[in-house]
Formats: structure tokens, C-alpha cells, sequence
């Protein structure tokens, strides 16, 4: 696919940003494989951090290492006075093997980036350097966030609570308050170069469901004896999906996956204890606490009806993921300028997957938007997504992440 696939009148200062962002490739796709080749899990990332702070040395950057996770703030201060704009790359990995034969393939056991967040924290990088080049264009600051822990770990909320968006006055004594926050994530479901998204929720939230129902054991050959909880644990699976079915508006939509039943130990014994375990999506908050309610209601009336105790536990995960309006017509915008409006796709529905991205809008007006990545001999249908062990990611679509990191802030933060 050509650069200029579907854009007509270029802006002169996108076609320079794009340029630029080409020229960088090599050395974002240089940082991108050393992280992909040397994964990380959670919120301690040491070898990930000094990648990244080494990736940004010589450039005009106020840079502060959080001490709560390996998380990485990088101010730039244009050079006028205006507000701040954050723009989020996340660099944790996921406790999973590589399969993909790729020549930089990971080096640690079951530890890959399967996520692509190996790629966002490369764009982000090299987006810094591209804006480093261009203060002049920028009314206001640009914080970088590289943030660890997104794959369940809450590294986002836990740089928040460190005061990633206490952003102090400019040493013109001027206030740059943080009004505007910006990511990307990369997929296998689009073509390489694509970008889509839309307002509202974006992705769903993500809690997990611990259900722990009680019987009597006993031997297998006297059922009548004993009250056995697995007959039991599975009529609360089939009927937690029936809960969904038939009381979940199909237009707020939910999804409760069951990924676990363990019980028992060997083929002849009856066990005390069934333990069931999955996870719960939702997009809208008032979905979210009615599908709560629901399951603890059924599975307690269900083990109750068979003469079982039930132990129902729902953590809270990551919310909702809901983009500002404004800011995710800015986005499509800028997309279409950046990647070409025949490379845009206003998504009609949620993705189901979640975001602990959703912290920080939680905070401030935003976006995420979905950068396509899918290798060009390969159909974004059939290739394999995000969290396989064979993912695998067309690196020149890092040319358009880049360069919309960076126009989002120098349009965001253009001087009046």
C-alpha cells in the first residue's frame, strides 16, 4: 500500500512529520525488536526502562522514573505557554511462548510481546524525537507516558497515583494543566497503515468472577450420600449463560466467559469443593453492576437448590474505555490526514478486550485508536491476533504510528 493511499491536499507539516518518521524507521524498528527480543512482565520492567531512557538520552526532555513501577514520564516544553498533551505508549509483555520463528524472536521462556506493546513504546520513542525537532510548532508541553502493567497489572492507575498528571507550572510561571491524552494500539484485525476508532466506549471493562460451590464429598458409587458439587458448578455455567441471554440488552452488551472448573482428584471420590473462574465484559457501567448482581443471584440460587453453599467473589478490573467524542472525531481527522480517509474505519461497536488506558480518560478528555498492523501478504481475517503465540506485526506501519503520535500533539498544541 502506498504512503499516500487516499489523502488529497497534503498538509506540508504532516508530509514533513511522516518524512521524518520514515527516516526514523530504522531506529524504531532497532528499539522495537531489542524489547520484543528481551520481554517483560508487570510493573518491574528494569531492561525494558533503560532501553527506553537510553532511546530518549540527548534529547530536550524533563524525564522522571516513577518509583512505584518502572513507568517513564518525559516532558517537552514548547516554546510558547499553552496545555498539556499526554500521549501513552505501554511496554509490558504477557507470560506466553513465541512461536512466530521471527529471527529476534523472544529470548525468555514463556514471555513474548504478543500485544505489540513492543511497537507502541518504539513509536512513542521515536515520536519524541520528532517532536523534540519541532518546539517551535508546540504552544504548551507534551508528556510522554511509558507506562508498564497494562496486561492486568493496573500500571496506568498506579502511575496516576503517583502523580503522572500533576504536571507543574512552566518556569514562565504559567499553568499547562493536562487537557488532552492520546494512544495507540497496534492489531492483527486491520491492514497494516489502518486506523480505527470511535466515540464512546471503545472497549469494554474487564472484571473476574470467583465462584467456589460447597457439597459433602463422599464415594462416587453413593452420590445419595454425599451432595456433590460438580453437576452443580456446571448448571451455574449454563445458566450464568442463559442470565446474559435473556436479561442483558443486546445494545449495551455483556460477556461472561468461563474459563476454569477445577474439582476433585481422583475418578472415584466426590469432592467437597467446585471452583469455577472467568471473566466479565461489559460497556456501560450500569451493564457492568446489573451483570454483577445477576451472577451472584444465580449461582447462589442455584447451589441452594441442590443443597450447596456458594462463595461468590467478583474483583474489579480495568473500566470502561470510553473515548471522548470531540477527541475521537479529532483522531478520525487526523487518521485520515495522516494514513489516507481510504485507510479509516469509524468503528460501529465496541472491541471487547480492555484498556487500563480507561484510568487515565477516566481523568482526561481522549482517545485510543486502533493502529492496523497486519503483514501485507496476509488477510487481517485469517492472521493471527493479538495474544496468539504466532502474532506477528508489519513494522513500516510504525512509520504511521509515529507520525501520528506526533501530528495529534502538534495539531492538539498548534499556536493560535
Amino acid at each position: 500500500m502506498s504512503d499516500d493511499a487516499g489523502r488529497t491536499d497534503p498538509d506540508p507539516q504532516i508530509e514533513s512529520v511522516r518524512e521524518q518518521a520514515r527516516d526514523l524507521l530504522d531506529d524504531t524498528v532497532t528499539l522495537r525488536r531489542a524489547l520484543h527480543e528481551w520481554p517483560e512482565l508487570g510493573n518491574d520492567l528494569p531492561i525494558t526502562r533503560d532501553r527506553v531512557l537510553e532511546s530518549l538520552e540527548g534529547l530536550p526532555l524533563d524525564v522522571t522514573s516513577h518509583e512505584t513501577t518502572s513507568g517513564i514520564v518525559a516532558i517537552l516544553e514548547g516554546s510558547r505557554p499553552g496545555p498539556t498533551m499526554l500521549l501513552r505508549g505501554d511496554m509490558d509483555a504477557l507470560p506466553m511462548p513465541e512461536d512466530t520463528g521471527l529471527d529476534y524472536a523472544s529470548r525468555v521462556d514463556n514471555c513474548m510481546h504478543a500485544c505489540g506493546h513492543d511497537t507502541h513504546t518504539a513509536m512513542l520513542a521515536s515520536a519524541a524525537r520528532v517532536l523534540s525537532s519541532r518546539r517551535d510548532d508546540i504552544a504548551g508541553r507534551v508528556l510522554f507516558m511509558f507506562q508498564p502493567g497494562e496486561e492486568g497489572h493496573h500500571g496506568a492507575r498506579f502511575m496516576l497515583e503517583e502523580g503522572l498528571l500533576d504536571v507543574p507550572a512552566r518556569s514562565d510561571g504559567s499553568p499547562s494543566p493536562v487537557d488532552a491524552a492520546f494512544a495507540l494500539h497496534i492489531t492483527s484485525s486491520l491492514p497494516t497503515g489502518w486506523v480505527s476508532t470511535r466515540g464512546g466506549p471503545v472497549m469494554a471493562s474487564a472484571d473476574t468472577i470467583s465462584i467456589r460451590v460447597i457439597g459433602r464429598g463422599g464415594h462416587a458409587s453413593e452420590p445419595h450420600r454425599a451432595v456433590d458439587p460438580v453437576p452443580v458448578a456446571c448448571e451455574i455455567v449454563t445458566a450464568l449463560q442463559t442470565m446474559v441471554t435473556r436479561s442483558i440488552d443486546v445494545f449495551d452488551p455483556a460477556v461472561v466467559t468461563i474459563g476454569r472448573i477445577t474439582a476433585g482428584t481422583t475418578n472415584n471420590v466426590i469432592p467437597e469443593i467446585a471452583e469455577i473462574e472467568g471473566t466479565i465484559r461489559t460497556t456501560s457501567e450500569r451493564t457492568r453492576a446489573k451483570v454483577h448482581d445477576g451472577i451472584r443471584r444465580v449461582a447462589e440460587g442455584v447451589a441452594a437448590a441442590h443443597d450447596c453453599d456458594c462463595d461468590v467473589e467478583v474483583v474489579l478490573g480495568y473500566p470502561v474505555t470510553s473515548n471522548d467524542d470531540r477527541m475521537a472525531e479529532f483522531a478520525l481527522g487526523l487518521a485520515a490526514d495522516v494514513a489516507g480517509h481510504d485507510s479509516v474505519v469509524r468503528l460501529p461497536n465496541p472491541v471487547m478486550g480492555a484498556e487500563d488506558f480507561s484510568y487515565v480518560l477516566q481523568n482526561v478528555p481522549g482517545a485510543m485508536a486502533f493502529l492496523g498492523g497486519t503483514p501485507l501478504d496476509r488477510n487481517p481475517a485469517t492472521a493471527a491476533p493479538n495474544h496468539s503465540n504466532r502474532v506477528t506485526f508489519d513494522e513500516d506501519a510504525m512509520v504511521t504510528g509515529t507520525a501520528l503520535y506526533a501530528t495529534a500533539a502538534l495539531r492538539h498544541l498548534a499556536p493560535s
